[in-house]
């Protein structure tokens, strides 16, 4: 890992989407790191403090995106994690609040529905990381 670059977690149970968003990412002039499941998400922030964290809302449960972001909150709480999930398209709910208190109890900084095209996925983490 280069120290000057920017290191993003990235925590999604579909091996396939994991390695999409890995290569994109690094596209984009990052370093990764990544897990496939809530515990060894878990472990590597432990391990490691990241500049940015992307988690998929339901993996091992329906809301451990929810628990890794409050987990890593506490952690870190300067870090900026960016939910990219498909409960949206799947459930119809819909997580981005207008109202900040509505949304207080969720930890995440963003929210993205899955399959946002990669230009888009780059400005969002520019963003979040005030680039």
């Amino acid at each position: 890992m280069n120290r000057d670059r920017k290191l993003v977690l990235i925590a999604d149970d579909d091996q396939d989407y994991l390695e999409q968003l890995k290569f994109h990412i690094e596209q984009f002039g990052f370093d990764t790191l990544t897990a496939s499941t809530e515990e060894e998400c878990e472990e590597a922030m432990q391990a490691k403090k990241p500049d940015l964290a992307i988690f998929d809302l339901m993996m091992n449960n329906d809301d451990s995106g929810f628990i890794l972001s409050y987990k890593i909150k506490k952690l870190y709480p300067e870090v900026p994690v960016l939910i990219v999930t498909s409960a949206t398209s799947v459930t119809g709910i819909n997580f981005e609040s207008e109202k900040d208190n509505e949304a207080s109890w969720i930890k995440a900084d963003r929210y993205l529905a899955k399959g946002i095209r990669p230009d888009q996925l780059h400005r969002e983490i520019n963003k979040l990381l005030k680039l």
